[in-house]
């Protein structure tokens, strides 16, 4: 096996949650996994604690990592694919701290969490075969709970899916898991790669995680995708 080497999570389960521009009552979600929401699963398998001092150097092993995020959908008992659908979720909160510091024991605010139903996304991670194989195991028997986003958006299916491997062969065997034809491409589905800033067609996401403990407004720092439509000639998976 190369030094490098790729590595799949599948992310299977009844909710998810992505949030990358959530700010005060309204905590919604992107259409797809976010950077921070993936390594911050990772982080908790291998038990990074967000609060101790050296967390910020613990990330930063993690930052070789290049991402490519697909949308596998799911699938009706007729095959047929089924939607992406999203729920606002209503919250009343007794007894918040302000950014000040200072908690409102009386006061009560309304917030609003979002969720996306019925999605499932495969995640290939590039990089070091030593870090693959690191995350490998933690992701075999986590340190701490892992979900996808929120507490409350649990795995349905265990999240390490294939590999680390050569990348043809992990996609192989990430069909397979999945139960589709092995005779697929990446170009068969919706896709989110990482490109360089200043990249055509790039999109800049505050979303690489620095620091999970750290004060807001400084626990990210950017990061430049595409988004890729899979190609309109070939045929829906399923």
């Amino acid at each position: 096996m190369s030094s490098e080497a790729c590595l799949a999570l599948l992310l299977d389960g009844p909710m998810q949650s992505w949030g990358h521009a959530s700010r005060f009552d309204r905590r919604t979600t992107a259409l797809h996994p976010t950077r921070s929401g993936i390594v911050g699963l990772i982080a908790a398998a291998m038990g990074i604690d967000k609060h101790a001092p050296d967390e910020s150097d613990q990330l930063k092993k993690l930052e070789p990592l290049i991402l490519t995020t697909l949308q596998l959908g799911r699938f009706d008992r007729r095959g047929e694919t089924l939607p992406i659908r999203r729920l606002e979720d209503y919250h009343t909160v007794t007894g918040y701290r302000r950014a000040s510091g200072k908690v409102e024991d009386d006061a009560t605010v309304q917030t609003y969490r979002h969720y996306l139903l019925d999605a499932r996304f495969a995640v290939l991670l590039e990089g070091p075969v030593v870090l693959l194989e690191e995350i490998a195991t933690a992701l075999r028997d986590p340190r701490w709970g892992v979900w996808f986003g929120r507490k409350s958006c649990l795995p349905a299916t265990p999240v390490l899916a294939a590999g680390p491997g050569e990348r043809s062969l992990v996609w192989s065997s990430l069909l397979t898991r999945i139960g589709l034809p092995t005779t697929l491409t990446e170009e068969h589905f919706d896709r989110v790669v990482e490109v360089e800033p200043g990249s055509p067609d790039a999109d800049r996401l505050d979303d690489a995680p620095i620091a999970f403990g750290a004060p807001i407004g400084t626990r990210h720092g950017p990061r430049w995708i595409q988004v890729i439509p899979r190609s309109a000639n070939l045929p829906v998976p399923g």
